[in-house]
């Protein structure tokens, strides 16, 4: 027993006009589904990324300047770049 599935084709033909104002249609009604987040929900998530942010960046600064650090005492042990 074999089921047939019935698969919707987009037209190949037709000219650009039509397929692009079937398009914009299309997309319209996508739009309409969507859930848009509240404002207060785009404030509250803008604000854990800019906390992210910093958070990561003084984190990095933080961890170039240690290695940083322990780079040049190890170069200093060993007199790598000092002039002769």
């Amino acid at each position: 027993m074999s089921t047939e599935q019935q698969v919707e084709t987009l037209p190949s033909g037709g000219s650009f006009l039509a397929r692009t104002k079937e398009y914009i249609a299309d997309l319209q009604g996508e739009m309409r589904r969507v859930t848009w987040p509240t404002r207060a929900q785009v404030e509250a998530t803008t604000a854990v990324v800019i906390f992210t942010v910093f958070a990561f960046s003084a984190y990095f600064f933080l961890v170039d300047l240690i290695m940083g650090s322990a780079i040049t005492r190890v170069f200093a042990i060993f007199g790598v770049g000092q002039a002769k």
